[in-house]
């Protein structure tokens, strides 16, 4: 049976560290996973729940976007994905009472880990002014509080509008006409932190800022190239399908500052070969200083442009603009630059264009170790330059692999959640309802927060999320967040943003994608787009955890009926009794999503259309794909100091903590650990198990402080570091973004140590 959830806090002041592992998945995952979901929702309701993910008659998991294919497992999950499932179907709850006895101060003081184990939240909270606790609030007035304050702003730009990845298209849809309706385009969004760098590099280069391949690709690939990204923990599923392209003869690159188990071997819980033995994945490491990949990646391209018919001078002639400044450009990487950028040896450089030059058909995969640092964006169109000078874009197993993290953060961007928006869109937004939406760009993430220090944003109404713990400079972003007048968080569970508020905060609890959503015109469904443009349906199967829940699209159309009144034209009422309606709007509107109804009633959904993937089409100003040659970029680190990283352990989703432990790492029983490559330890002084504070530097001045952290010795890459968020964001400066995309640059901090 499930167990009750943790009373007080875990003490986490010695984690016990052993050698980290060197394969992923197998029988301890699978334990892992029965063992969690046993905790959180008992046998049968595990069974019940677990059969249900990724199906085609079933929902889709609250994790990550990874894509399913055509034939799907009767276990169509990995652990982590069985983590968030059990997380949001558990048995456990927070009532009014539970706030009674924990008042604001005492859920301040709380981990994320606490808080979040405390189960699924069954009624409207509400925080009065000056109140020190949350009280139950009905729905109408909770509506009321939120109307009161958005129409006593002085602009609708005083208020911001954030979005999760894990909320749904219809959802999504209705949540930007509201806002452009109210009169803003502030819709900050989870891709501002983590795949925006992506977005802004594709957009230039290939025309959209979505990647360019689908699953089969990857099945039918020579070389795949893994960059910035650690599949074993963050993105599970798709080791089965890098498991299949080495079985198809395929090559695999590692590029990274930490060895990471996954890459190394999988051993696939679906077979007992596979539980037993493995693959393994990897057929080059490149243990990469972090920040290094844009100098590796134009070194690569220089080798490759100065090797005789190696690059796709037809491709080249038709379909791309640039090459001539690229290739004069590129003449000038340095090989020993190159080697202080990333760390390598000209071996291991030159191993790596072999590879290269062999496959006829290359995907390269990336995540976050490439998309937070200043130069991100330059990075990711050096990787884009590599793949059109050998055609491997538009051909079938190959092109560019951005891997996106939370379920459905890239149909949130098509469905119009951003700041901003094209004009076409706007325009066929205003066609479709007969409004006149805003066309003044409005705030990202980190220009939301600059605006609530600043005072000029009051209101703070997120769908979903954890705005608190996701984003950078840890006491800034509280600071500013405390200025509100008002902060609403349409949630399942609880999380560090509901402990820290405006002078005013709602707590609006919704369905989570586990749970059965019927309306007035009978059971509904919603839809995701996963990573790689197939949108399908998601069906929950399980009672909702409360009668007094609301689904995200009913919360917006009666917040939107409030706010608005009857100046409103749009059909909110009609959008909430029946979600068929909503697609029929979205057909209207969102290119790729005409007849929407029909095409996602089919099991299998449908592919939206990819101009470079289909057709070698550009949607750019030149109308072909751009090679671009910006100057190279990489951290400089002064004498002491270290560039530190912000991860994930294996025991958490984003700002999710499921547990303790960061299995393949070898780590457990805490958090609070800083990874240091034993020669840099030996020189700076840091004993292994030493504890010591991590202090950032910065052009401001301003100390930034991580306290009491555990020093384990890690074959990290030299001069690197790296530790867990969301602990380490106060180290990370608010204004350290992105150039281009304005994405917090969390994988490069400068830090030095000093003593707990």
């Amino acid at each position: 049976m499930a167990t009750k959830p943790p009373a007080g806090d875990p003490v986490q002041d010695a984690p016990q560290v052993a050698p980290p592992r060197h394969a992923a998945a197998g029988l301890p995952a699978v334990g892992h996973t029965l063992r969690i979901a046993q905790q959180q929702m008992g046998l049968a309701r595990t069974a019940r729940t677990l059969l249900k993910v990724n199906q085609k008659n079933g929902f889709d998991c609250p994790g990550c976007a990874w894509p399913e294919g055509d034939k799907r497992h009767t276990a169509e999950f990995c652990e982590n994905g069985a983590k968030a499932v059990a997380e949001e179907a558990t048995l456990r709850r927070v009532t009014p009472d539970f706030f009674a006895e924990h008042p604001l101060a005492d859920l301040a003081g709380r981990s994320g880990y606490w808080l979040g184990q405390q189960g699924r939240i069954t009624e409207p909270m509400y925080l009065p002014e000056g109140a020190d606790r949350y009280e139950a609030v009905p729905w109408e007035r909770a509506f009321e509080i939120i109307a009161e304050e958005l129409r006593a702003l002085d602009s609708p730009d005083e208020a911001l509008f954030y979005t999760s990845g894990r909320t749904s298209n219809e959802a999504a849809f209705l949540f930007q006409l509201f806002a452009r309706e109210f009169g803003t385009n502030n819709l900050p969004d989870c891709s501002n932190m983590c795949h925006e760098s992506s977005g802004s590099a594709l957009n230039e280069t290939i025309g959209i800022g979505k990647g360019s391949v689908n699953l089969e690709d990857l099945h039918q690939a020579d070389l795949i190239i893994v960059a910035g990204q650690n599949p074993g923990t963050n993105h599970p599923r798709m080791l089965s399908a890098l498991e299949q392209a080495k079985s198809a003869g395929a090559k695999i690159i590692s590029v990274n500052p930490l060895p990471e188990a996954g890459m190394e071997r999988f051993k696939n819980p679906q077979t007992p070969l596979g539980m037993l033995k493995g693959t393994a994945l990897n057929d080059l490491f490149l243990q990469i200083r972090i920040g290094g990949d844009q100098a590796l990646f134009r070194l690569l391209n220089k080798l490759v442009i100065e090797t005789e018919g190696a690059t796709d001078q037809d491709f080249i002639r038709e379909h791309t603009h640039g090459y001539e400044e690229l290739a004069a450009t590129a003449k000038r990487a340095d090989w020993q630059e190159t080697l202080t950028a990333t760390g390598l040896t000209r071996p291991e450089i030159e191993r790596a264009l072999a590879m290269i030059l062999a496959s006829q058909r290359t995907i390269v995969c990336w995540a976050m170790g490439l998309t937070q640092h200043k130069h991100s964006v330059a990075t990711i169109r050096e990787v884009v330059n590599l793949l059109l000078l050998r055609g491997n874009i538009g051909r079938p197993g190959a092109g560019v692999c951005p891997v996106r993290g939370h379920s459905n953060v890239q149909g949130d961007r098509t469905m119009g959640i951003f700041e901003r928006p094209a004009p076409a869109f706007l325009d066929a937004l205003d066609r479709e309802f007969g409004i006149t939406s805003p066309r003044g760009h409005g705030y990202d993430v980190v220009r939301s927060i600059e605006a609530l220090r600043d005072g000029k944003a009051k209101v703070l109404f997120a769908m979903g999320g954890n705005f608190v713990g996701a984003t950078p400079d840890t006491a800034v972003t509280e600071a500013a967040i405390r200025r509100a007048s008002l902060t609403v968080h349409v949630s399942t569970k609880l999380n560090r943003s509901h402990a820290v508020t405006g002078r005013r905060a709602l707590i609006l609890p919704t369905l989570g994608r586990t749970d059965k959503d019927v309306q007035a015109s009978g059971k509904q469904f919603v839809t995701v787009e996963d990573s790689m443009g197939m949108v399908h349906a998601s069906r929950g199967n399980l009672a909702p955890a409360s009668p007094h829940l609301l689904s995200e699209p009913a919360i917006v159309a009666r917040m939107a009926r409030a706010v608005l009144g009857d100046r409103s034209r749009t059909p909110w009422e009609e959008f909430e009794k029946d979600y068929a309606a909503i697609r029929d709007r979205i057909s209207r509107v969102v290119p790729g999503f005409e007849d929407f109804n029909a095409r996602a009633g089919r099991p299998e959904g449908f592919r939206l259309p990819h101009g470079p993937r289909d057709e070698r089409r550009f949607p750019t100003k030149t109308g072909k794909a751009n090679f671009t040659a910006a100057p190279v970029e990489y951290p400089e680190v002064p004498e002491g100091r270290l560039l530190l990283q912000t991860l994930r352990s294996h025991d958490q989703y984003n700002t999710t903590i499921y547990g303790l432990d960061d299995r393949y790492r070898g780590i457990t029983g805490g958090r609070r650990v800083v990874m240091v490559n034993p020669e840099d330890a030996a020189e700076l002084g840091l004993a292994d198990g030493s504890h010591t504070d991590l202090v950032s530097e910065w052009k401001d001045g301003v100390e930034r402080r991580a306290p009491g952290f555990r020093v384990v010795h890690y074959p990290t890459a030299r001069g690197c570091a790296a530790a867990y968020y969301p602990e380490t964001n106060v180290l990370v400066p608010l204004d350290s973004t992105a150039d281009t995309s304005n994405t917090p640059a969390s994988k490069s901090v400068v830090v030095r140590f000093e003593p707990a």
